[in-house]
This record gives structure tokens, C-alpha cells and sequence, in this order.
């Protein structure tokens, strides 16, 4: 689907025609330059590659600065896919958050805080002590059982344990628009969004 890259800045509310208060996530949306423009013919598949944050050329490899040139675009920071854009797009074209004008929902795509190695209760909510779910007499936050007897005397796979918590790719769908500030590239999401702030997100129609 058509979209944009993006950054968070943050959270704030506005308040509704009805009078209510509604928390929001800022998302700086754009401007992204088309750096290719992907064909059935040449590539399998018709896309195209947006461009987001200029980055200097002292920090850009040399394939990608051939890449850019190509294009006609300075060296971009970010890059992405997307596909079935309305209006046919060039190379060196620009897109801004006007994209999403009239639009009520999109899908917003990013990368989870990282929360490092975490235990059962925090990573997937087990009990504890005095709980119903995966509770024990005596250890506060521990697993508990974990495997059967001597048959099958294995644990089996997908078994929920403590682990690496975040920091993964996440797609929340069906976002509320509820407005959208062209002179200023920003986009006023209902609710929250992946991703700490200054995070990179990908925000299709």
C-alpha cells in the first residue's frame, strides 16, 4: 500500500468536536524523495523506493552515493518500499504528508523498546505467588513448571520462558487519523505507536 517513512516525536492529546480529550502520537511524515522507481518489466514487481533524512556523503558508502546520484536525490538516511501509488512517481519526485489528506485509518510499522532479558511474569504475564496461571507456593516470579514427566522427558518447543523482551518489527493496524499539519510534515495519530521517540516508523494508507 502507498505510504511514507517517518519519525515519532511523541505523544500529546487534542481535544475532539465533541469535547473529549484524546491521546495522540506526533509522527513527522516526510518529505520522502523517490530514489527508485521499481517496473514489472525490469524488477518482477512495480514499487517504489522512498528516501527520508538527508545524511552527509563523508558517511554514505559508495554504492549508495552511485545509487543516489542516479536518482538525482543527496544522499538519504532511510529507505523504503512501497507500492500502488495513486499517481504515477519519477525519479526525484517528492512526497509529503498531504498523502494521508482525507484518509481515516492507516497502519503504522515499528520497532519495539528493547526491555533486555526478562522473566515470565513480565514477558508474558505469568502469575507468581497467590496467582491462578502459572503460580507457585513459594517463589515469587519464577516459571514453574516447565515439562511433563518421563514421557515425553522434554520440553517442548514454544514453551514460554523468560528471554529477550523488544526491540522487534510491529505492525499496529487501523490507526485513526485524526489530523494531519502539511505546513509542518506532521501527522497526528489516536493512541500509541511502536517505538521510543526520534524512532523511524512506516506509515501506509
Amino acid at each position: 500500500m502507498p505510504g511514507l517513512l517517518g519519525k515519532k516525536i511523541g505523544m500529546t492529546s487534542v481535544f475532539s468536536a465533541d469535547g473529549k480529550n484524546v491521546p495522540c502520537t506526533v509522527i513527522e511524515a516526510g518529505p520522502c524523495v523517490v530514489t527508485q522507481v521499481k517496473t514489472v518489466e525490469k524488477d518482477g514487481y512495480a514499487a517504489v523506493q522512498l528516501g527520508f533524512q538527508d545524511k552527509k556523503e563523508k558517511h554514505t558508502t559508495k554504492p549508495l552515493m552511485g545509487h543516489f546520484k542516479r536518482a538525482g536525490v543527496t544522499p538519504k538516511r532511510h529507505l523504503a518500499e512501497f507500492k500502488e501509488f495513486e499517481n504515477e512517481l519519477n525519479l526525484g519526485d517528492t512526497v509529503t504528508v498531504e498523502l494521508f489528506d482525507g484518509t481515516d485509518y492507516v497502519d503504522v510499522v515499528g520497532t519495539s523498546k528493547g526491555k533486555g532479558f526478562q522473566g515470565v511474569v513480565k514477558r508474558h504475564g505469568f502469575g507468581g505467588v497467590g496467582q491462578s496461571t502459572h503460580g507457585q507456593h513459594n517463589r515469587a516470579r519464577k516459571p514453574g513448571s516447565i515439562g511433563a514427566c518421563s514421557y515425553p522427558a522434554k520440553v517442548f518447543k514454544g514453551m514460554r520462558m523468560g528471554g529477550q523482551m523488544g526491540g522487534e518489527r510491529v505492525t499496529v493496524q487501523n490507526l485513526q487519523v485524526l489530523k494531519v499539519i502539511a505546513e509542518h510534515n506532521l501527522l497526528l495519530i489516536k493512541g500509541s505507536i511502536p517505538g521510543c521517540k526520534g524512532s523511524i516508523v512506516l506509515i501506509e494508507k
